[in-house]
């Protein structure tokens, strides 16, 4: 069970996944060590699952962002197990979800264009036997990015 400690030291890691110890101690109103020995315990438990730097994608030359979905012909699991790993080992595609409704995966990919988007969709996604039809829209502009969970 999470304690309002703990729910609070996971808000403020969210916003800020290089706070010190000491930091946490201070928006905590705990000791650092305190504070550290609940961010241990909480990674422990696996409330804490990584951390990551997010990066800008226009300053890396990733100009287009879109969400695919994919309808699949048949779900046999050889071809299930195929196209996911594919999905895996794409860098474009950095997110993937198995969906209720007419699509059976929403992908979240970003690409340096529009051809890499469209090469990526004709020559990889199309061209796998299990998919029967891709449907993507572009991103015109991200309103608000990626939150952190509600606590």
């Amino acid at each position: 069970m999470l304690d309002d400690t703990d729910k609070r030291l996971l808000a403020a890691l969210q916003k800020n996944g290089h706070l010190t110890s000491h930091e946490l101690g201070e928006v905590l109103n705990l000791s650092p060590s305190q504070a550290g020995r609940r961010r241990q315990r909480l990674e422990t438990e696996g409330y804490i699952t990584h951390f990551t730097a997010r990066l800008d994608p226009e300053k890396i030359d990733l100009h287009v962002q879109a969400f695919v979905q994919i309808q699949m012909v048949t779900h046999a699991q050889d071809q299930v197990r195929s196209l996911t790993t594919l999905l895996q080992t794409r860098p474009e595609v950095v997110s993937v979800w198995t969906m209720t409704g007419e699509a059976d995966y929403l992908l979240r990919v970003y690409c340096a264009d529009l051809k890499a988007l469209n090469r990526l969709i004709h020559e990889v996604l199309l061209s796998h036997p299990v998919v029967a039809r891709v449907q993507s829209q572009i991103v015109m502009d991200q309103i608000k990015q990626d939150a952190p969970l509600p606590l």
